[in-house]
């Protein structure tokens, strides 16, 4: 019997005022799946976490946690939902341990404390376990939101920009955890304006652009469709562009020649009638989309 999706936006509409935040927001995350969530700034992606975590309500449509109604259903979708948070919110008066058991006591965990310090080691806050919150640099609290949305043990875990300021080291580290998580079975939501994050983690991603869904594919297929292709070549002395290809050509400033083509299937025949016409090159390479430019690409290609 196939299983529940993790989660299910379906026509979720929100408005501030004037301004919709979200319009018509629909879509579904499989469980286990690794899933981006991305767009520039107020497209509408922290007011859709917010709704999810009930922090606040959509005007209409629904939205499901492993089949519990975030309003109908809260307190049951709450509990299979972790949130990490954009914003840097703790409580200054409590040390790093004692926010995780505050934490633990929202979901009514009263003996956690084999799970937080496997958390606390995995996210190498250990020796900052008994620090006052109010004491810890900004990449360290952001550990601690890391630790107090996986206190619970959610199924389904919402990141929203979790490396925002942080080191390298950390980021690495964060990722090597929240990728054994997900192999796990845990669900992971990622929003981020690291793209390469998102390109080397989420096998799906979602676009928004002013509160609605303007992409929704397989990350593999958008970087294979949604851009085009370009062949870089270095003509050999005394060799020029056949006129045929002068309209996708452009010139670098090292002195190469680039072609843009439709598609990465359309490079092999480019080559060849480019050896029909007698051209020879010192040098040839094929750069090859990455997730910003598809995304630059299609937040360009939706009108305002």
């Amino acid at each position: 019997m196939p299983s529940c999706p993790a989660l299910i936006i379906d026509g979720v509409c929100k408005r501030f005022g004037a301004l919709r935040a979200l319009d018509e927001v629909s879509f579904e995350v499989e469980q286990g799946e690794f899933f981006g969530l991305l767009g520039p700034n107020g497209a509408g992606k922290t007011t859709l976490i917010s709704c999810m975590a009930g922090l606040a309500r959509q005007d209409s449509g629904h939205i499901r946690v492993m089949e519990h109604d975030t309003v109908s259903d809260y307190r049951a979708a709450r509990r299979k939902l972790g949130v990490v948070p954009q914003e840097l919110v703790f409580d200054p008066f409590f040390t790093v341990r004692e926010t995780l058991r505050i934490q633990s006591g929202y979901f009514g965990l009263g003996r956690n404390d084999d799970w937080m310090d496997e958390i606390l080691a995995r996210l190498d806050l250990t020796a900052k376990a008994d620090v006052n919150m109010r004491a810890l640099s900004g990449g360290m609290k952001r550990r601690v939101l890391v630790a107090q949305a996986l206190v619970h043990r959610p199924p389904v875990i919402v990141l929203d920009e979790p490396t925002a300021g942080v080191d390298v080291e950390l980021r690495k580290g964060l990722w090597v955890f929240i990728r054994e998580l997900n192999r796990q079975g845990h669900t992971i939501v990622l929003t981020t304006h690291y793209l390469e994050e998102a390109e080397s983690l989420c096998s799906r991603i979602a676009m928004l652009k002013q509160g609605r869904v303007v992409a929704l594919e397989r990350t593999a297929d958008l970087l294979a469709r949604r851009v085009q292709q370009t062949l870089r070549l270095r003509l050999g002395n005394g060799a020029s562009l056949p006129a045929e290809f002068l309209a996708i050509a452009r010139a670098t400033p090292d002195g190469r020649i680039e072609l843009l083509l439709d598609s990465a299937d359309t490079v092999a025949d480019c080559v060849a009638r480019l050896h029909a016409h007698g051209v020879r090159f010192d040098d040839i390479e094929l750069d090859k989309p990455d997730l910003e430019d598809v995304f630059m690409a299609t937040m360009q290609d939706v009108p305002a």
